[in-house]
């Protein structure tokens, strides 16, 4: 969460359970594929596991048709994940049909 603070985004936490997030991510139609262990809503898009600031300020500036991005699981060197050997990673964008493509590589 800091990692978003630190570029801007007003960030709000709950604490909820597996069940509940569970709830919110078949709500916002995240792909099973795509779950991670956050999940969080920006100006109607979903955001889901360690995406990082600056794809989602991308995001918010283009505009695409999809219902949000995800970064599964947890990658070194993804915002959160820093310390250990950086790995590259897939941003995704997801849509309300479940339909993923490569949003950027890092």
């Amino acid at each position: 969460m800091g990692h978003l603070r630190a570029n801007g985004f007003n960030v709000k936490t709950q604490g909820l359970s597996d069940s509940e997030l569970l709830k919110i991510k078949t709500k916002y139609r995240v792909p099973q594929s795509l779950f991670s262990c956050h999940t969080a809503v920006v100006e109607n898009y979903v955001i889901e596991g360690h995406v990082p600031a600056d794809m989602i300020h991308r995001l918010l500036k283009e505009k695409p048709p999809v219902a949000g991005l995800a970064v599964p699981d947890m990658p070194s060197g993804s915002p959160g994940m820093e310390g250990g050997k950086p790995e590259p990673y897939n941003v995704f964008t997801f849509d309300q049909k479940g339909q993923t493509k490569v949003y950027a590589r890092r």
